[in-house]
This record gives C-alpha cells, sequence and structure tokens, in this order.
C-alpha cells in the first residue's frame, strides 16, 4: 500500500509539459468541455498557451451584427488567466466562419469591406493586450498554390488580406500577427504560393509578423522538410509556430500506428525546436474524445497526446523526451 501511494503522490507531483518546455507548448480549448475536471486538469497542468478551437472566430462572435458575443471566448479567456497561460487570437478571416449575414454582402465591395473593418477593429480592440499572436488570416491559398474562391477573394480580390492585417495591426498594436494554413509544412505548390503571398505582403509594408503551419497530419507522413521550409519563411524575417498539431491515424489504433505517432509528434516538435524563430506548437486538442477528426475524416482519429479516457499515449513521452 505504501508503494502505492507513494508512486501516485509521484504522478500527481511530476512535472507537466509546460514546465519542461522552453517555448510556448499549446492546446486548442473549447469552452462545452470546461465542465470535465479531467478536461480542465490536462489542460492547465499540460500546457502554457491557450488557443479557443472556435470561439474567437466571425461566426460565434458576430453571428448577431448588432451585438457581439464575447461570453464564450471570454470563459476560456478566464480559465487561461487562471492557469497561468499566453492566448494565440484565433481567428479573423476564415471561410468556414462567415456569419448567415456576411454572406449574402457577397458582390457588395463596400458593404463586405465595412463589415471587416467592424469585426477585426472591434473584436481585436476587446482582446487588446491579451493575445500574444493572433491568426489575421487563415488558409487563403489552396493546394494548387491558387487563391481560396472566397466571398472574400470573389468580392474584394486579394486587397482583404494586406487590409485586414493593418486592421488588427491598428487595433491591436502588441500582438504579433500570423497568416496560417494546412498542407503547408513541406515545400510544395501551397507552400511555395504561400511564400510568393509573405514576400508581397512584405514588400507593400504590410505588418504581417509570422507564418503559422497548421499540422494536421497522417501517421507517417510527415514532410521530412519540415523544419527547412519553416526556415526559409523565418529567414524572410518572419516568427513561424506550429498552430493546429494533431497526427490522425485509421480506427481503432493498432500498437505500430501509436509508435509512430509518436515519432511523429517527436519529429513534429523537433523541427520547431531547430529553428530559432519557431514560437512553439499547439497541439489541437486535449483528448482523442473531442477532437474534430473523427467528424470529417469518417474511419480516422486518435489524433492527440491523450486518448478517450484521457491517459496518455505513447506520443505523450516521446514529445516529454524532446522538451527534456
Amino acid at each position: 500500500m505504501k508503494i502505492i501511494f507513494f508512486l501516485a503522490v509521484i504522478g500527481l507531483c511530476s512535472a507537466g509539459l509546460r514546465d519542461r518546455a522552453s517555448r510556448k507548448i499549446g492546446v486548442a480549448l473549447s469552452h462545452l468541455h470546461l465542465g470535465s475536471s479531467q478536461y480542465q486538469y490536462i489542460a492547465g497542468t499540460e500546457f502554457n498557451s491557450m488557443t479557443a478551437e472556435w470561439q474567437m472566430k466571425w461566426d460565434p462572435i458576430g453571428n448577431d451584427p448588432n451585438t457581439p458575443n464575447f461570453a464564450w471566448a471570454e470563459e476560456l479567456m478566464s480559465f487561461a488567466a487562471r492557469h497561468n497561460q499566453s492566448v494565440r487570437g484565433h481567428t479573423f478571416i476564415w471561410h468556414s466562419a462567415v456569419p448567415t449575414w456576411v454572406q449574402a454582402l457577397e458582390n457588395n465591395a463596400p458593404a463586405l469591406q465595412a463589415a471587416i473593418s467592424s469585426f477585426i477593429t472591434s473584436t481585436a480592440t476587446h482582446f487588446r493586450g491579451r493575445c500574444y499572436e493572433w491568426d489575421v488570416v487563415n488558409e487563403v491559398i489552396e493546394g494548387d498554390g491558387s487563391y481560396r474562391n472566397t466571398i472574400f477573394y470573389r468580392t474584394l480580390g486579394t486587397t482583404y488580406i494586406a487590409d485586414a492585417f493593418r486592421l488588427a495591426r491598428a487595433a491591436d498594436p502588441y500582438a504579433k500577427l500570423f497568416i496560417n494554413d494546412y498542407n503547408i509544412e513541406g515545400v510544395n505548390a501551397k507552400s511555395n504560393a504561400l511564400y510568393n503571398l509573405v514576400v508581397s505582403l512584405l514588400a507593400q509594408g504590410v505588418p504581417i509578423d509570422g507564418v503559422g503551419f497548421q499540422g494536421h497530419f497522417i501517421v507517417g507522413q510527415l514532410p521530412t522538410d519540415f523544419a527547412a521550409n519553416m526556415q526559409r519563411f523565418a529567414n524572410l524575417g518572419l516568427d513561424v509556430s506550429i498552430t493546429e498539431l494533431d497526427i490522425r491515424m485509421n480506427l481503432p489504433p493498432t500498437a505500430a500506428n501509436l509508435q509512430q505517432q509518436a515519432v511523429d509528434y517527436a519529429n513534429a516538435f523537433r523541427a520547431c525546436y531547430q529553428v530559432a524563430r519557431c514560437t512553439g506548437v499547439t497541439v489541437w486538442g486535449v483528448t482523442d474524445l473531442y477532437s474534430w477528426v473523427p467528424d470529417f475524416f469518417p474511419g480516422q482519429g486518435a489524433a492527440l497526446l491523450f486518448d478517450e479516457q484521457y491517459a496518455t499515449k505513447p506520443a505523450y513521452y516521446s514529445v516529454e523526451s524532446v522538451l527534456n
């Protein structure tokens, strides 16, 4: 009994990942799950940075054009404050979080410009000084390197991207401003197009400070040039960050896939730590129980560091070894 008690105490007193990390180690949280003590405990003890999974996007905040809803986001901000966590703001402009009333403004450029200006200014002002980074625009490039065909692009062309950064900087001069995307982790048509976009924005004097590499991977498919690719963006004088890391596999998990996932997580963290200007890594969720992956990729999941019972997976210990 004494041995069991001793081991339990050691487990409770052992340092979390946040205590081992020399850079930001973040997690995406939802206010919907804060009622779980396990969810809160792991989120608060393992991570030193928080990203709102949904609650700081345009649709949840600006669904009513006359009354912004900051309540859900503020629940998460309060959680972060209680646990001494920094906050990544996420995200002002994203094609999948456009309120219905904004969608109706297609082909009305002045009205859409005014709506963008109002949302970014009011939201960035509300959170001013409380976010160390903001994803200003999200997923603006297609896989083939073309611009994503969204309401913003169809109505405003590419000018909305630079405008969004200028609006964000004016409203919150303290936050680092990022462009964020997925499938840009290796050198390919999409990452090359994003690189060219960033070079163009910098040439225009647009206040862009960083590039976010989402990191939604499949087991065994991390690009081998991940660190080198981040470095070329850093060479432009920008910060980089891994912003939404998860590594999915076919379900049910096998021992082999869990071990490969552990290798992949370790390599993702190493890629960040190999780049001096990588500010940190954010994992896109606490537990497989609430991961977005199975809903969007049927038959796949088990993408996070903690399983559906909140038990640590091999990937947790591989990340721990990198941080050590």
